[in-house]
């Protein structure tokens, strides 16, 4: 399935450099054909009609004769992510269907939009989508169902990650029945993070759109405890240093930027630990361009770290939750119920040619409860104190509202 999954990946790049070519053919044809029908047109300024038009003159009179005759689109992509989808025992409720099975389209209701306009959007699946055989659990051991990643597509999403501390909470077949779900019902969506051999380990996912590869690296810190056999570590991608070193190494010789996306910090704080720190610095050495946290479960902020050298990196420690069904109860649920979504725009620079950060965001997201089974998630900026008051997280943090997520959010990223 692994070789499976690259020659798909090869069939798409073949298409487009074929789609390429026939546009660049096309752009030719009708350069000529407009230099053969300009050059059949009488002399304009014997005409009088445009001889005392200067640059100047057409600038003032906006016309598009105006730009210069170089002048082109800046090559650019938008890149969007959400944090964890962590499928607890209430949000698989919300998705079962009196006829059997599931629908989670409700879960993307209100983002949806947003996520399907970027060129790339991103979701840290935080649990194992291990076949029916095993049962769909909550916390501790999850497993969730495959109508997850439906809803995903259908929301948008291009690209899932799987390296999290949950991706063997059903061992080596959970991982597997993942694996040949997404390969055979979605051959399309890009996963990271898992996967089918030791040859499949050694390759590098890219993602291609608007003229600029990126790849993407995903990686946890651990299994909660368990470790891989010794045949099985290709299996799930792990913080290994010389491994991590390397991958990027190859990235770098075969993208224009380079993200990697690792499962690493410490649970419901909204600082950075040491290791975290190493990491980063790791990252940093090795010039990788974007780094995108996840597993706290609480956000953590977004800072610009410079080598020595002068490279940049921007990091998002974690974005914190998407959505959750926590049991627990009291202060610090509400740090759960908000997320971010990170937002970046990428340019390819005009004078170096490379790929660069133009913009970048964070849009705070926040986990809606309107019954025991029904959760949906907003943005911010469209939340109200009168949805709050409804909203049932109350019932297990008092302090809930929206100006405390505000508050939250801006103590962590600013304003």
């Amino acid at each position: 399935m692994g070789k499976l999954r690259e020659r798909r990946r090869q069939e798409r790049k073949r298409r487009q450099i074929r789609q390429a070519c026939i546009g660049i053919g096309l752009f030719l044809a009708i350069c000529i054909l407009g230099t053969i029908i300009i050059k059949a047109l009488p002399d304009r300024e014997a005409g009088g009609t445009l001889a005392g038009n200067t640059q100047s003159d057409m600038v003032q009179n906006g016309t598009e004769e105006s730009k210069e005759p170089d002048q082109v689109s800046a090559e650019s992509m938008q890149i969007v992510m959400v944090g964890d989808m962590l499928m607890h025992e209430k949000l698989l409720k919300s998705g079962k269907l009196d006829t059997g099975g599931y629908n989670f389209d409700h879960l993307f209701t209100n983002v949806k939009d947003f996520v399907a306009a970027a060129d790339l959007a991103i979701v840290n699946q935080e649990t194992i989508i291990g076949g029916s055989a095993f049962g769909y659990t909550g916390y501790p051991s999850f497993n969730t169902p495959s109508e997850l990643v439906d809803a995903e597509v259908k929301a948008g999403f291009d690209v899932l990650l799987f390296a999290t501390n949950h991706a063997y909470d059903k061992g080596a077949k959970g991982v597997r029945n993942c694996m040949e779900y997404l390969e055979s019902t979605h051959p399309d969506l890009g996963y990271v993070g898992i996967n089918q051999s030791v040859e499949d380990r050694e390759n590098i996912y890219t993602y291609e759109a608007n003229g600029i590869t990126v790849a993407i690296l995903n990686y946890t810190y651990g299994h909660n405890g368990v470790k891989l056999p010794k045949d099985l570590k290709y299996l799930i991608n792990e913080l290994d240093e010389e491994k991590v070193r390397s991958d990027v190494r190859k990235a770098e010789e075969i993208a224009d930027f380079t993200i990697v996306c690792p499962h690493w910090g410490t649970e419901f704080k909204h600082t950075t630990d040491a290791k975290q720190e190493e990491w980063t610095n790791i990252f940093l050495e090795e010039g990788v361009d974007l780094v995108l946290g996840t597993h706290p479960h609480v956000v953590e902020p977004v800072e610009w770290v410079t080598h020595e050298n002068g490279h940049k990196m921007l990091v998002y420690y974690s974005l914190g939750n998407f959505i959750n069904g926590t049991n627990s109860s009291g202060h610090g649920v509400t740090d759960r119920m908000i997320g971010a979504m990170a937002d970046i725009l990428l340019e390819r620079n005009a004078e170096t040619g490379n790929v660069e950060i133009k913009q970048y965001d964070a849009h705070p997201v926040v986990c809606h409860i309107a019954e025991k089974t029904e959760y949906t998630v907003y943005f911010l900026k469209d939340y109200t104190e009168e949805l709050a008051k409804q909203n049932l997280a109350l019932q297990q943090d008092s302090e809930f509202s929206k100006s405390l997520c505000e508050s939250i959010f801006y103590q962590v990223f600013g304003e």
